[in-house]
């Protein structure tokens, strides 16, 4: 009788730990899907305790061996290799502090959402949550900031979206970076809708989106947005529409054509400040100034006001602006040149892990995605080349997508396999 009530109490224990950790399996996804969702939203506090109540219950999975993680990925041994050399760079960096809380927030927090995000969103119809959570967060947050701009703050539509408002954590030139990757996923989503409702629920997103990024006159976003839609006319012709159509409502936002002029573009603050950033990369070529992102604003670690003096006329800027307005500067500034190249082969790696998905499957569904990926990535990377993107919202939507190529080529990896089991 003993024997008979110690084994029950033993079961109903086991019973209740195994609900605990279904729970806590259940939760991850959940966390990092609200994570996803309010990434471009002023819901900083929100967006950190899901983070890391999500990275608690995996350490808790972890320790207790109740879940099947994995670092498996083909962007690993790039994502390690830079790693390494950011924290190498440890012992030449000019703020040592900086540099070792910035590997921690803007380094090592975005490998651990790419890994959580492969893992628990490893399955078509979770690939699919994913994307209609970044086109959400993207509608709403543009919806926000239209009605804020130019309907409480009343500034008129020829102004550009951002400018002269305090969106600290969303100006003008980096909306591009989360309104764009949410317009082509939207776009494949249209393309495979199967209802009304979500056709419609696409198309005013889509509408809402392309308007955003039109208003806030950035050059880039365009460009970007021109680059993704040309990478989905070799998808589907019909592309070619939208591609117009976008053109022409260029023609038709107020000031939007006066920032494409020949002159102006020549003397452009960022040619000043670019070149600003490569004398002081000059001076760091090998291991650059740290890692650290406040390191470059610092009068007493960089003299850029010193070196700014020092430039003819032509590339001295009226007043410094302490900050590389380009990517691939930002990072060999801080990385250096070793840096860059490992950072550039996280790029290469990406792209090459679209192309062997294309060829790997002849599903048109799958094919279908590699192109909505490389076109979303796309419209990322070219206003990249306009200012930096290593951090913030922007930076979480980069490691977002890598994340979706990661799923989508592990899922042609798994279709590729059953091909080959004999029934």
């Amino acid at each position: 009788m003993r024997n008979e009530l110690h084994e029950n109490n033993l079961s109903a224990d086991v019973g209740r730990s195994e609900k605990v950790f279904n729970l806590l399996n259940f939760s991850i996804p959940l966390l990092m899907g609200i994570y996803v969702f309010i990434n471009p939203l002023p819901l900083s506090a929100l967006s950190e305790v899901c983070f890391y109540l999500s990275v608690l219950s995996l350490l808790i999975l972890l320790g207790f061996r109740k879940t099947s993680f994995s670092l498996r990925s083909p962007l690993t041994l790039p994502f390690v290799l830079f790693s390494f050399w950011a924290v190498i760079g440890l012992f030449f960096t000019l703020d040592f502090e900086n540099t070792l809380h910035d590997l921690r927030r803007h380094l090592l927090n975005y490998l651990i959402l790419f890994y959580l995000l492969i893992n628990y969103f490893n399955s078509q119809k979770r690939l699919e949550i994913l994307s209609v959570l970044v086109i959400s967060g993207a509608t709403v947050s543009s919806l926000g900031t239209v009605i804020s701009y130019y309907f409480i703050d009343g500034f008129p539509f020829s102004s550009r979206l951002g400018i002269g408002a305090n969106f600290r954590d969303m100006p003008c030139i980096y909306i591009g970076f989360i309104t764009l990757p949410a317009i082509v996923l939207a776009f494949n989503r249209v393309q495979y809708s199967k209802s009304i409702t979500n056709t419609l629920l696409c198309a005013l997103a889509i509408v809402v989106l392309v308007s955003t990024t039109l208003l806030t006159q950035s050059r880039g976003a365009l460009f970007g947005f021109l680059a993704g839609l040309i990478i989905l006319c070799f998808n589907n012709r019909k592309y070619f529409i939208v591609l117009i159509s976008v053109l022409i409502l260029a023609l038709l936002v107020p000031g939007l054509m006066g920032r494409f002029d020949p002159e102006r573009m020549i003397h452009d603050e960022r040619n000043k400040t670019n070149h600003l950033a490569m004398e002081v990369f000059k001076l760091h070529p090998i291991t650059g100034v740290g890692y650290g992102m406040q390191i470059y604003t610092k009068p007493n670690l960089v003299d850029l006001e010193k070196m700014n003096s020092q430039f003819p006329p032509e590339y001295r800027q009226a007043k410094v602006i302490a900050q590389p307005h380009n990517t691939i500067m930002d990072v060999a500034v801080r990385t250096g040149i070793v840096g860059l190249v490992l950072y550039l082969s996280i790029l290469f790696a990406s792209f090459l892990l679209l192309w062997k998905t294309y060829r790997m499957t002849t599903n048109n569904y799958f094919r279908s995605w590699t192109f909505c990926l490389a076109a979303s990535y796309m419209s990322y990377l070219v206003p990249a080349l306009f200012t930096d993107t290593t951090y913030g919202a922007r930076a979480i939507i980069f490691y977002i997508m890598l994340a979706m190529m990661t799923i989508l080529w592990n899922l042609v990896r798994h279709e590729k396999t059953l091909a080959v089991i004999p029934s």
